[in-house]
Formats: structure tokens, C-alpha cells, sequence
């Protein structure tokens, strides 16, 4: 199965008939309609290769990793690197710079606990790269998820680093106008999303990149957007740190990643301290292992590193570049329905160029909770509220959305039946539908 050379006309006929029927919750009723589910960009459906693939570690396999010598804690360890090995060939990495973490707020704190206790001393020689002086600057943007704010904030508050914003546009992405004025020589670290949960604007990585490496500071890339929807080659991007949630790319919950250039994590204090990441412990102190096993403490989420294996080998079976020209046709096509909708109002890029299908927007009138309940009843399921990201809605003037995103199993009739209830959620409170 794949779509990567898929003419955009079959994707929406046999080729998307063969995916769709790979994800047996999209056959439920909701309310006693079909489900149309547009939430993708908070949680991906899962396909059955997936459910399987969890269930069957479960049944035949299920043991402790790195532990025992017995054949069913062979085949679990097995198992278990596998998927490092198969999610790492997704996204362009080596092997050894895959860390599994919870989810990617995990992945993301990892690396700011990881400079605090680099800060305070811990590492060693090797760590001092990481080491923060008051008037330190840690670089974010308007665009990004709490989970990619709040961390830096928060570590600033402990070293006395200060916080720099690189901002926003009217359309929603960001301006690098300002960019050297920003990432000064005082950077540290600069937390940039690929791409924005809400205006889903794909950001222009290189000249960030380009700089913060210029006055030698890291790059943490919030990667959860962009890995399950478009192609991605962390190598190729040359950021420093990277971080992406199974949950959104059609794996189990419970189950994300920390990608980090080999000699960065190499040098990282870990964060997390127990069983399973140490190699000498006496009573009064430990060694640690070698990365990426030194920042997996404690028993893993082993199932679902197997049920992420399965949802990286399903997407690398399509081609992300084929899904990514399925979904741009989708957005382009739901950004055109949105604009013909009196008082609707895009949140971003109007077009799909750059841009990802996770589209929010605001009606006149609504507030977006009652337009989610409203399409609810009509068994569409989009997103409501602020979707972790209060800043750039602050910045683009609302306190909230609602958002629709498009997925691997997003067919045109999903668009177009969202769409047409849309358009009567005014007339439902008894507002004008016309300008």
C-alpha cells in the first residue's frame, strides 16, 4: 500500500477506500450518524496493524527489557530496539538518538531538566556545554504548544536565564525579520515548533537554525505536527534536539520520543535516576550507562514502543511524502470551504502552501464550544478551546478556536460534510448565515 505516487484524484477513491478500512473505529455511528473525525492533530486513530501489533506483544512476548536471559525477555528486548530502529529510519535519524519518553512534553522537559542539572553541576566536564549563567537566554516563539513554552519558562525561573520571543505574524507564522536582534550572542537555547498546532503554518527552519548555531545555541525542535504528516530528516534539518508523541502519528498512547544529536546526548545529565540506566551503583554513587539507555529509567512502555513500531512502518509503507500531497488537497480544499462560509475566520496561511491540515478558525457569534457540541450532533468531531497554545491566540485576537485537522484516513466526503454543517451553526443560535 502507498500513497507516494498516487495522482491526488485516487486518493480520494480506491487507494483511500484500502486505508480507511484499516482503522475500524472510523466505521462507528455517533449520535446516530456516521463518525467524521477531524481531530487528528490532537489524537490520530489508530490502524489495526497497530492494535495488533500491541495485543500480540501482549499474548506471545511480554517480558521485561534488558533484563533476564530467558527466551521471552530475548524476544522483548528485541522487540523493543526494533522500534527505535524502525521509528529512527522515519524520521532520519540514527538508532542511538532515539530516547523513548512518555510523550514529547516528556521528551521536552527531558532536555530542560537535563540543562538545570547540567547547571547545578551535574555531568560533569562533558555537561558544562549545557550550563546556564544568569542573562542566559532561552529563545521561544509566539507560535509554540505550552508543552514547548512552559518548560523554558520554568528553567529560566531556576538559573536566571532570561526568556526571548521570536514572533508572530498577522498570517500566523512566524517573523524572522528580527531574527538576529532575538537569537543574540547571549542564546543558549532556541524551542521552535516545525509546525503550528494552530495555524498550522510550517516553519522555516533553516535561517533559525542557521543562527542559533552561528552564536552557539541548541535547537529544540516541537516535531509532533510536522512527523506524522509530512516528510521529515532530522539529520537534514540539523536541529539538536527533537521531540514527537506516538499519539499523533497513529501509534498508542503513552509512547513518545526524544531525538538527540548522539554527542549532545552523550554529554546530558539524565533526569529520570533508577534501575535499568546505571552500570555501576555502590552505596555511595552510580555510573551511568551510555545513551539512550542512561534517560530510560525503570520498567518501559514497552507494548507501546511496539504498537509505535507498527504505526512508523504503516506510515513509511505509504510514503509520507504521498501522505502529505493527500492531506494538502484536503486542506486546500477545506481552507476554500471555510472562505465561502460567511463570518468564519481562518486562524493562519489561507492557502495550503506551507501549511499543514490543522485548521482553526473562529464563527461570529459562537463561541467555539457550542460550534464543536453543534457539530457533535451531526457526529464530527473537531477540537475546542485553545489548544495548548493561549499565546498566539492572544496574538491573533481570540481566546479560543475551533480547529479541524485532516489524517492519513481523511476522505473529501469527511471535508465536505463538515463543511455543510458548518455552515448552519449561525442559523442554529438564530444569527444571520449571510454577510
Amino acid at each position: 500500500m502507498s500513497l507516494t505516487t498516487a495522482p491526488a484524484s485516487e486518493l480520494a477513491s480506491a487507494e483511500l477506500v484500502r486505508v480507511r478500512s484499516d482503522f475500524p473505529i472510523l466505521e462507528r455511528q455517533v449520535h446516530g450518524r456516521d463518525l467524521v473525525y477531524l481531530d487528528w492533530g490532537a489524537t490520530s486513530q489508530k490502524p489495526e496493524c497497530v492494535i495488533d501489533a500491541e495485543q500480540d506483544f501482549y499474548l506471545t512476548t511480554n517480558a521485561a527489557v534488558h533484563r533476564g536471559a530467558h527466551a521471552l525477555a530475548e524476544e522483548a528486548t528485541a522487540a523493543y530496539e526494533d522500534a527505535r530502529a524502525v521509528v529512527a529510519r522515519l524520521v532520519g535519524a540514527d538508532t542511538d538518538e532515539i530516547v523513548w519518553t512518555s510523550n514529547a512534553t516528556a521528551a521536552i522537559n527531558l532536555v530542560a531538566y537535563g540543562i538545570s542539572n547540567a547547571t547545578a553541576g551535574r555531568g560533569g566536564e562533558q555537561a558544562r556545554r549545557f550550563a546556564l549563567a544568569p542573562g542566559d537566554e532561552l529563545v521561544v516563539t509566539e507560535l509554540e504548544h505550552h508543552a514547548n513554552l512552559v518548560p523554558w519558562q520554568e528553567l529560566a525561573a531556576r538559573t536566571g536565564a532570561v526568556l526571548r520571543v521570536i514572533p508572530a505574524t498577522d498570517e500566523g507564522r512566524l517573523d524572522l525579520s528580527g531574527l538576529a536582534e532575538v537569537v543574540t550572542d547571549r542564546a543558549r537555547v532556541v524551542a521552535v515548533t516545525h509546525a503550528s498546532n494552530v495555524t498550522g503554518a510550517v516553519t522555516d527552519l533553516a535561517p533559525i537554525v542557521a543562527r542559533a548555531h552561528a552564536v552557539g545555541a541548541i535547537v529544540v525542535l516541537d516535531a509532533c505536527q510536522s512527523v506524522p504528516n509530512m516528510p521529515v530528516d532530522l539529520h537534514a534539518l540539523d536541529v539538536d534536539f527533537a521531540a514527537f508523541s506516538g499519539h499523533k502519528m497513529l501509534g498508542p498512547t503513552g509512547i513518545g520520543a526524544l531525538y538527540g544529536r548522539r554527542e549532545l546526548l552523550a554529554a546530558l545529565p539524565p533526569v529520570t535516576t533508577g534501575g535499568s540506566m546505571v552500570e555501576i551503583v555502590t552505596l555511595e554513587s552510580a555510573t551511568y550507562a551510555p545513551a539512550p539507555q542512561k534517560f530510560e529509567a525503570g520498567t518501559q512502555m514497552v507494548a507501546q514502543t511496539v504498537g509505535l513500531r507498527a504505526a512508523a512502518q504503516f506510515l513509511d509503507d505509504l510514503g509520507m511524502a504521498g501522505v502529505a500531497e493527500h492531506e494538502r488537497v484536503l486542506t486546500q480544499r477545506l481552507l476554500d470551504g471555510l472562505a465561502a462560509i460567511p463570518h468564519v475566520r481562518v486562524l493562519g496561511p489561507l492557502t495550503a502552501d506551507r501549511r499543514l491540515g490543522v485548521v482553526a478558525f473562529e464563527v461570529e457569534g459562537v463561541h467555539p464550544h457550542d460550534v464543536g457540541q453543534v457539530l457533535d450532533a451531526d457526529g464530527i468531531a473537531v477540537r475546542v478551546g485553545h489548544h495548548c497554545a493561549q499565546p498566539i491566540h492572544r496574538r491573533l485576537g481570540v481566546p479560543s478556536s475551533t480547529r479541524a485537522s485532516v489524517g492519513v484516513a481523511t476522505s473529501e466526503a469527511d471535508v465536505d460534510a463538515f463543511l455543510a454543517a458548518l455552515a448552519g451553526v449561525r442559523a442554529y443560535f438564530g444569527l444571520e448565515a449571510t454577510a
